[in-house]
């Protein structure tokens, strides 16, 4: 994939350097901890530090990490490595947002640029704690995307996805969520979901259809930018089909468990995974990408 001489997105919160020993502490790590924590609740002392420990641990730092306690521990980071891959992937989205402020006013919308928020192991987010163990995510209630690139040596390595075309199709997913958002998608999704009041498989099935139009909105991302850029190259698009099939439900399922449970997909299988993201690349429609039908 051709990048070298795109732009960088400026809407990035680079949170690397603050969130690299983050992590959410587990109960074992808090039953350690307990002997040394107890004595604080007998004085007003005690009790700020307390109280400057969970703000600290509410805006994503690991405050134990001064005293030279880590959170969960995360896998050494390649720093030129990891920079690398921020400038890609910063490129990525600056691309992302010349494709879609172009093409939404076509279908009567104006795009409204979304912030990435880099960082590892633990942050944040609007939409309550983002762990590098979640996976990228958009979040609707701040209009931001989190990414810990950690997870894309996951990709390639336990899911056999490697390549930089299927880092580029992760993001194009999760900012394909960012412009469902900006249809009112995602707000009816919400909404159909709290009047089923626990439905769990009814609610399943629909979010199914939302993960699966993000995945034709990546593909529809991938035609634009390839007439723009002229980005890709000889085996890109395998990258990007690779990596939605890896990480299709029934993928995912049977290699957790051993086998596959329709009603309990979230993101589609990775047949169907694959047939979206080949939709939205075909066709640059986004009318071709009514999963809801």
């Amino acid at each position: 994939m051709r990048m070298d001489d795109e732009q960088e997105s400026r809407n990035v919160d680079d949170r690397r350097a603050t969130t690299g020993k983050g992590g959410r502490l587990d109960m074992r790590t808090m039953m350690m901890l307990w002997p040394l924590i107890r004595p604080l609740f007998r004085s007003k002392l005690g009790l700020l530090i307390i109280g400057a420990g969970v703000a600290a641990y509410m805006m994503g730092y690991n405050p134990l990490a001064l005293v030279g306690i880590d959170g969960p521990s995360a896998q050494p980071v390649n720093k030129a490595e990891d920079e690398k891959r921020a400038v890609f992937i910063k490129k990525v989205l600056k691309s992302t947002e010349d494709v879609w402020s172009q093409l939404l006013p076509r279908y009567g919308l104006r795009y409204k640029e979304p912030v990435m928020v880099l960082y590892r192991g633990y942050t944040q987010s609007g939409c309550g704690g983002a762990q590098s163990q979640m996976g990228p995510f958009y979040c609707p209630r701040d209009k931001k995307v989190y990414l810990d690139l950690g997870f894309f040596d996951e990709l390639a390595k336990r899911h056999n996805a490697p390549g930089d075309f299927a880092q580029a199709y992760v993001l194009a997913h999760e900012i394909g969520h960012h412009v469902q958002d900006l249809q009112g998608i995602l707000d009816k999704v919400q909404r159909a979901k709290q009047s089923w009041g626990g439905n769990s498989k009814k609610a399943n099935a629909l979010q199914v259809r939302v993960e699966l139009q993000a995945d034709c909105y990546a593909g529809i991302w991938g035609h634009y930018a390839q007439k723009k850029f002229h980005m890709l190259e000889p085996g890109d698009i395998d990258e990007a089909l690779r990596a939605a099939s890896a990480i299709g439900d029934d993928t995912l399922q049977r290699e957790a468990t051993g086998r596959v449970r329709p009603d309990a997909f979230t993101h589609g299988s990775s047949k169907q995974r694959v047939e979206w993201f080949k939709r939205g690349f075909v066709s640059g429609d986004l009318r071709q990408c009514d999963t809801f039908r």
